[in-house]
């Protein structure tokens, strides 16, 4: 028996776990320990698991010799939580496994995560497969409520805007899908996932330098953020802030811009994503470096603009720290680019539920990140010319007379901020103004029901009310009021009653 090579595409990293693990339970020796005066048959101790883990996979092409001894017991704590491994009491479902002589079993069952029966279903497995519930959940797609950009809205004859950024995914020289080496990209990105007013707002709203430019200034990160990253980029010459005044300085800095980026939601590759990018880790070899820089120019225009710019400011500061010879040591037992990838890892990719072997993947694409951030961040020529002709092409032919009766297919425009504003308030108006109008043309509301609602509409909104009714007689012809006539009093005076006498 031996570990099968897992080839790129959907589900990788479960694939790779099930193979690991029916590996290691077949083959990791066991023997007779004595501990405690007693004897425990069929077990091994932390550190023969460790040692015999860790030569396992420096020698398998699905890892490779730069997996360290702290990565395989990082994988062997993940073994004790998810149960593939027990003490020999039969306690799991801790990360507490060490270097050390603690003995350890395998469970009478095998926890091999089932994938998901769609997946299954692809590759023509038999019944009872089918009827099998997954035991583990993956990242689910979810479809995001596109950011408000300040862009106008493109029509397109077919609306296909979608469609035409996802044709020159799949279509553009060099193909996202014939770089990954993959029958089909929709096994791994599916097409509702790619917004393209991300696309287009990550390819042309950047400085000089190529980082993005955020419109609207409350998705930027913040003030004091920046001002610590830019500290840290240029040490010891920072312009924004002055000189350290106490030992550990630095570090104090360093602590304050990692607490923001781990305080982050979703990592800034974002959840969705995530099986998108474990597809290109394979093509991180020195044979196929330019492969797999291709595929992540590509890949990054989809995440959102304020990812994008987050991004690229965290990977422009953590390279410059990692080749700066003058920044002073910020950990006693790690390098400072060990520190980088340790600390950020999950900031940039991960997974919506914990997928195991999830580091040993992620650090190895945040360092080649590290090493080609500069061009993998850059917008990829090809592909915006590729689009802008693919639009051409649409415009002239929305033009021809047999289209007359569609609008012409047109580029989107930028416009400023105080003109999305503008335009914001008057569609929010309007919205409003229309609500106004189906409560006072909804004939189920009783009269009753009607004036409370419209007093309390008035009270809410009382600009678009007073222009709705500008005086009371408008307002008195919707209820068809009809002014009350005033019964005159009666007069109850006592009547004067004059006397007989004269």
């Amino acid at each position: 028996m031996e570990i099968r090579e897992v080839t790129p595409g959907p589900y990788r990293a479960t694939k790779l776990w099930n193979e690991v693990t029916k590996y290691f339970r077949a083959e990791m020796p066991r023997r007779k320990h004595r501990q405690h005066f007693k004897k425990y048959q069929n077990c091994f101790t932390a550190a023969e698991a460790i040692d015999w883990l860790h030569q396992l996979l420096r020698n398998n092409s699905n890892f490779g010799p730069e997996v360290t001894r702290k990565q395989t017991i990082q994988l062997l704590r993940k073994f004790l939580k998810n149960h593939v491994i027990e003490d020999i009491k039969g306690r799991w479902g801790s990360e507490n496994l060490d270097d050390n002589h603690h003995l350890y079993r395998f469970p009478s069952t095998s926890p091999v995560r089932i994938l998901p029966r769609q997946h299954l279903l692809s590759e023509n497995t038999d019944n009872t497969t089918k009827q099998t519930e997954s035991i583990f959940k993956l990242p689910h797609y979810s479809r995001r409520t596109p950011q408000k950009y300040a862009f106008r809205e493109c029509q397109s004859p077919f609306q296909e805007w979608s469609a035409n950024f996802w044709n020159c995914l799949v279509l553009c020289p060099p193909s996202l899908q014939t770089i990954l080496g993959i029958p089909s990209l929709e096994e791994i990105l599916h097409p509702a996932l790619v917004e393209p007013r991300y696309i287009m707002y990550n390819m042309t709203n950047t400085s000089k330098r190529g980082v993005v430019l955020l419109h609207d200034k409350s998705e930027d990160l913040p003030h004091w953020v920046l001002s610590a990253m830019k500290c840290l980029a240029n040490w010891p010459r920072s312009n924004d802030m002055s000189q350290p005044t106490y030992m550990g300085f630095e570090r104090d800095v360093f602590k304050t811009v990692a607490d923001y980026f781990l305080s982050l939601p979703e990592p800034l590759l974002t959840f969705q994503f995530y099986e998108l990018f474990i597809n290109i880790l394979d093509l991180l070899q020195p044979h196929s470096e330019r492969v797999a820089v291709e595929a992540l120019q590509i890949c990054c225009l989809l995440i959102p603009p304020p990812n994008r710019r987050k991004l690229q400011l965290l990977m422009r500061m953590i390279s410059r720290m990692s080749e700066n010879v003058d920044m002073p040591r910020l950990h006693d037992e790690m390098g400072t680019k060990s520190l980088m990838i340790q600390t950020f890892s999950r900031c940039i990719l991960c997974c919506e539920e914990e997928v195991d072997l999830d580091e040993l993947f992620v650090k190895r694409l945040v360092s080649f990140l590290m090493d080609h951030h500069q061009e993998i961040l850059e917008v990829p020529t090809y592909l915006l010319a590729a689009v802008q002709d693919h639009i051409e092409t649409l415009r002239k032919a929305c033009m021809a007379p047999e289209f007359a009766i569609f609008p012409t297919y047109s580029y989107c425009k930028r416009i400023t901020s105080q003109e999305f504003d503008e335009q914001k308030i008057y569609t929010s108006q309007a919205a409003i103004a229309e609500l106004l109008e189906n409560i006072i043309k909804d004939r189920k509301l009783s009269l009753k029901d009607k004036k409370k609602k419209l007093k309390q509409f008035q009270k809410e909104y009382p600009q678009i009310y007073r222009n709705r009714f500008p005086t009371t007689e408008s307002e008195a012809i919707l209820f068809e009021d009809k002014p009350t006539i005033k019964q005159p009093m009666l007069n109850l005076r006592k009547p004067k009653f004059r006397t007989m006498r004269n």
